[in-house]
């Protein structure tokens, strides 16, 4: 997912372009690509519905040909949280778009060993 956000950055803009990776609150980890091009592409300028990742796939399976154009769809699938939004003129001396995606961390469930 990473790779996908990374490579629409490079593909989608002309000015430079920064990742960054943090933990946040109860264990996520939340990865941003920021550039500098300000249009923030469909989904991510709305925020996430309560069915997207059902959604996603019924496009991605109506869409299986596609060779290009599948990144932020995969992110949508995949991510447990999403999102996006501009960045003002000059605020920080920074200005375009800011795309985020969030991973959650497995229950701890998934973890335990049957004795």
């Amino acid at each position: 997912m990473t790779c996908e956000m990374v490579t629409n950055a490079y593909r989608h803009t002309t000015g430079p372009a920064e990742m960054r990776i943090r933990a946040i609150e109860e264990g996520r980890l939340r990865i941003s690509v920021w550039d500098t091009n300000p249009d923030i592409p469909p989904p991510f300028d709305k925020p996430p519905a309560l069915f997207d990742r059902s959604a996603a796939l019924a496009e991605a399976s109506a869409n299986t040909e596609a060779t290009y154009g599948r990144g932020l769809l995969i992110v949508r699938i995949c991510a447990d949280n999403w999102g996006g939004y501009t960045l003002a003129d000059g605020l920080f001396g920074i200005s375009g778009k800011l795309l985020w995606f969030e991973l959650a961390p497995p229950p701890c469930a998934a973890y335990e060993i049957a004795a």
